[in-house]
């Protein structure tokens, strides 16, 4: 089985809609539909402290906290998939 990864929009009357065009065979499908959650920064309630991650190493004490979070569109697949691009110059 292939996968494609596209963007697509729900109507108000619960159609979906894809974006942009497919070069794929006619023919069924399995749809997998993933909506993004809304972020927990946006509420106003006050948040719970972060959980220390604690390091065997002792030069890397800090470097958990210190560390910028991760953006909520970070995809580590992507990331993982460009790192190989660049190590095996594709």
């Amino acid at each position: 089985m292939q996968a494609y990864k596209l963007n697509a929009t729900i109507d108000e009357s619960g159609h979906l809609i894809i974006d942009e065009p497919l070069n794929i065979a006619p023919g069924k499908v399995e749809v997998i539909i993933l909506q993004p959650v809304p972020s927990l920064e946006t509420s106003t309630e006050s948040q719970p402290e972060k959980p220390r991650r604690k390091s065997k190493v002792k030069a890397f004490e800090g470097l958990f906290e210190n560390a910028p979070p991760t953006p909520p569109d970070f995809d580590p697949d992507q990331a993982r998939w460009e790192a190989l691009k660049e190590k095996h110059n594709l």
